[in-house]
């Protein structure tokens, strides 16, 4: 009897939860509260007609996996290019765009760019390319530890990511998370093939954690002095920046490995046409499989009710219960209290905690609701999307090739700006992370003018006082490599905190990584159950939002391993 999946919020992660969910023969219902499914992977024209902006992600680093699998996307670097393997290190050549089921990406000459002052007060251009051997050429004194940091990881690629993007734990649960074609006619291996795989995946997730965690379980601080030169520690900086945690805590070392080694296998590229593209493709994915998204309905209540008929459940205890859905529906008539039409087996929440404490009707355990009530969700973001008269005025020709430029000064700098961010303090000078899709995607404009944007690592929910001063800081910040860039400025939309979470709820306080990459909230997640780290204590009652890992950003996979666990206990509960 087909099992009824309930999925509350369509970001990324909710549709590729549902996605894998349905093409493994459920049936899935997908409840979004605003009027168009996304979250924070949606595109708009905010300038007028032909003027595409990303209003949250642009970049995709890891060229995720889950994408991979649930739009059959090939599994390489980029332009279908093989990823770095053996013992080379220098990254394969690769076409400038690739199109892969229904994504087109476009990868920008330079992934990333770092521009600093010296002594004189010139700017200089820290470049990471997509060559690991170019990167480390340029860096001079430090291109040999560059090398000897990054070049294994860029080896052995295609295990580090899998495993970055994997829940930590999932050695100790058993948790099949590689991707694989299923559908609703595939059967379970045999309890001895099923065995075989989960310990060899098991394995080599466990060694390619090591790999990282070897330097990367250091503070980014630590790796940045081992670095001679102020254009190595400002590189690394910015991508540890990443993390938005203190750079002097545990784990922010990993994120600058990890980010400087996918900028030489993946390029760092962006979606041709806007983020809406991976969006469209997703819902689109989903609907050929048979599952239905209900847009402005916001969920308030998950109650539990008995399963109609003769469906048995996949309860432990055997009961034949499941959940209802309730909340309100907006429409032409105004807000109306609503039930959903069935109730279902399962629910997935692509919900922060907080949200997920404001649901009634959910009896989380104590345990569950104490660590929710004390997540840390980390500083907060002021954004500033931009249409400029032009290409940005950039000082140095070469940040105009790069996809991402990060700025805020030195390592040292840095690393102060991004300690007061978490203490609640607005740093005089922020790390300021902009993105220029048009580096690599033509389409986004008609003509010559440019559409950017820019963000700020502020404090959590900084009030409208202290995002306006922030606002000014972003722009002082890119006039100082890019003179004359406010003359050029023809329109500005600046989002504060608070505006950021309206938009977008999960976005706690403007948080866009719904959660600290701590040790404890990466390895255990929002119940604390490290085993299971996309359960919540609730039976039947799963959570897939950034907050569960592997953590912030557009790549889909707390989604996709999240419908991993419920398969895989679901599939326990019935004996396949």
């Amino acid at each position: 009897m087909t099992q009824h999946a309930a999925v509350i919020g369509s970001g990324p992660n909710g549709l590729t939860s549902a996605c894998r969910l349905a093409r493994a023969g459920w049936k899935v219902t997908v409840y979004e509260a605003g009027r168009t499914p996304g979250g924070a992977a949606r595109s708009a024209e905010l300038f007028g007609p032909g003027l595409i902006s990303d209003l949250g992600a642009s970049v995709f680093p890891f060229a995720s996996p889950a994408y991979e699998s649930m739009l059959g996307a090939a599994g390489s670097g980029g332009g279908g290019t093989p990823r770095a393997s053996g013992p080379a290190t220098e990254a394969p050549a690769f076409t400038p765009e690739a199109t892969s089921g229904g994504i087109d990406y476009a990868y920008p000459p330079i992934p990333a760019a770092h521009p600093v002052k010296t002594g004189n007060d010139a700017a200089d251009a820290v470049l990471l390319h997509r060559s690991l051997e170019q990167t480390a050429d340029e860096l001079g004194p430090d291109g040999d530890l560059w090398r000897w940091i990054i070049g294994p990881v860029v080896n052995n690629w295609e295990a580090v990511r899998r495993a970055f993007l994997s829940p930590p734990s999932r050695p100790l649960s058993g948790l099949q998370t590689t991707p694989e074609r299923t559908t609703a006619a595939t059967t379970s291996p045999d309890a001895l093939r099923r065995l075989t795989r989960t310990l060899r995946s098991g394995v080599q997730q466990t060694a390619a954690l090591a790999q990282i965690g070897a330097l990367g379980l250091m503070p980014a601080r630590n790796m940045m002095r081992s670095f001679s030169t102020q254009r190595a520690r400002a590189l690394f900086a910015g991508m540890a920046a990443h993390s938005t945690g203190p750079l002097t805590h545990p784990l922010t070392s990993a994120f600058g490995v990890v980010f400087g080694a996918a900028g030489h296998t993946e390029g760092w590229p962006v979606i041709r046409g806007g983020s809406q593209r991976l969006v469209d493709a997703l819902t689109a994915e989903l609907d050929a499989l048979g599952g239905q998204i209900v847009t402005d309905f916001r969920v308030e209540e998950i109650r539990e009710a008995p399963l109609p008929g003769l469906r048995p459940g996949i309860r432990k205890d055997l009961r034949p219960r499941g959940y209802r859905i309730e909340g309100v529906r907006e429409g032409d008539l105004g807000r109306r209290r609503r039930a959903g039409e069935e109730v279902t087996d399962v629910v997935v929440l692509d919900l922060t905690p907080k949200q997920v404490l404001q649901l009634e009707g959910l009896r989380l355990p104590d345990s569950a609701r104490r660590r929710m009530n004390t997540w840390r969700y980390g500083p907060g973001l002021v954004k500033i999307d931009y249409l400029v008269d032009g290409p940005i005025p950039w000082s140095q020709a070469e940040l105009a090739q790069a996809g991402t430029v990060h700025l805020g000064g030195s390592a040292t700098q840095i690393t102060a700006s991004e300690s007061a961010a978490n203490k609640g303090i607005l740093p005089g000078r922020p790390f300021v992370l902009l993105t220029q899709p048009s580096a690599a995607d033509d389409s986004r404009t008609p003509d010559h003018r440019t559409v950017c944007w820019a963000y700020a690592h502020v404090p959590n929910g900084l009030d409208a006082a202290g995002s306006a001063r922030a606002a000014q800081l972003i722009e002082t910040e890119i006039s100082r490599y890019a003179p004359g860039f406010r003359d050029a400025v023809l329109d500005r939309k600046v989002w504060s905190p608070a505006e950021l979470e309206q938009w977008n709820p999960n976005m706690v306080g403007g948080s866009v990584s719904a959660g600290l990459a701590t040790l404890g909230q990466t390895f255990a997640g929002p119940a604390s159950l490290v085993r299971s780290p996309y359960a919540t204590g609730v039976e039947g009652v799963y959570m897939c939002s950034a907050s569960t890992p592997p953590g912030g950003g557009a790549h889909g996979m707390a989604g996709y391993n999240a419908a991993a666990s419920i398969l895989r206990d679901t599939e326990m509960l019935s004996g396949q």
